[in-house]
């Protein structure tokens, strides 16, 4: 549950574009949408979630976000990042189901030309929105599943919306993803890991004669990186490559497609979580992953078995 917001918002709010838009000079959070059906909702501020109250059902039939309470903070500006907690509540009966504020959680929006072109709604909603500010959101019920035994016409809960409280955390200027790994090389490498070198565009070339076969996730630094370490919950900006260990088949590359990939460590396979974890921005990462810690006997196209990466973290969001 805990990344339902990314599913009510109809963008990937959470994947960072490369680019975003110039910041303006005196942005001004825009209401869209069918904002009367906030008009009765009353948000009040708690130590952890805010108590939320709003008549029911709940239903919008087109995307809607309303400033409910103004903060006093520094205002959101494009090409920031706001960090936000959210109360997801269902619009039928008011039930929670999910709250971030109670978690001690958050999630992180960049205010970016991908986020603009996804939802205005959103993006205006959120530009020029002050830290301690709660917003309401809210976006139409999908229609269930047509059946034979189906109503002619949907139940109140059949059409009710979802409703999210949100409250703006915090505004930074986003990190820019670096363009290449950066820090100390490593030497002296254990025995007994395939071998990496690097062509003369720079992209890393993976030889797995003679590679001995994991038990465990291995994860081994060929260059340290001095930046951030990446957490669990983070989503990470990298340049890849991915071979079979059994006889270096490449099945997967970013650099083939000419730019990074941005990802959350939870959305990937296990072998990624593990070994991604605690390593640090700038770092070129030799990553050798078990079979049942990356998709199993069956393997998934072409990547089959035992899997080798290499792994350059670029940045993190």
């Amino acid at each position: 549950m805990r990344r339902l917001i990314a599913l009510l918002l109809p963008l990937a709010l959470f994947v960072a574009g490369c680019g975003s838009s110039p910041a303006s000079s005196d942005p001004t959070p825009s209401n869209a949408g069918e904002v009367a059906a906030f008009d009765q909702l009353k948000v009040t501020p708690g130590d952890a979630a805010p108590t939320v109250d709003f008549p029911k059902p709940l239903s919008v039939k087109a995307e809607t976000i309303k400033m409910l309470q103004a903060g006093t903070g520094d205002a959101a500006k494009a090409g920031q990042t706001v960090e936000i907690g959210y109360v997801a509540l269902n619009g039928a009966d008011g039930s929670v189901l999910e709250d971030t504020f109670s978690k001690g959680t958050s999630e992180k929006v960049e205010l970016s030309d991908q986020l603009k072109q996804g939802s205005s709604v959103v993006y205006n909603g959120f530009v020029g929105a002050k830290v301690g500010s709660y917003l309401a959101y809210a976006a139409p019920a999908q229609a269930p599943a047509a059946s034979a035994s189906a109503s002619p016409s949907p139940s109140p809960e059949a059409a009710a919306s979802t409703l999210l409280v949100i409250k703006i955390i915090s505004v930074k200027d986003t990190p820019q993803p670096l363009s290449k790994p950066e820090g100390d090389t490593v030497t002296n490498l254990p025995a007994g890991l395939p071998k990496v070198t690097v062509d003369d565009k720079g992209v890393p070339q993976i030889d797995v004669k003679g590679a001995a076969k994991p038990t465990d996730v291995v994860a081994q630094d060929l260059i340290t990186g001095h930046g951030a370490a990446v957490k669990a919950t983070d989503s990470v900006v990298a340049n890849y490559v991915g071979v079979n260990l059994s006889d270096g088949t490449k099945f997967d590359s970013s650099f083939d497609r000419g730019q990074p990939a941005t990802f959350s460590l939870q959305g990937v396979i296990p072998g990624w979580t593990k070994g991604l974890t605690g390593k640090t921005v700038g770092s070129r990462v030799l990553l050798v992953i078990p079979a049942a810690q990356a998709y199993g006997d069956q393997g998934q196209g072409q990547a089959k078995g035992d899997l080798v990466f290499v792994v350059d973290i670029l940045g993190v969001k």
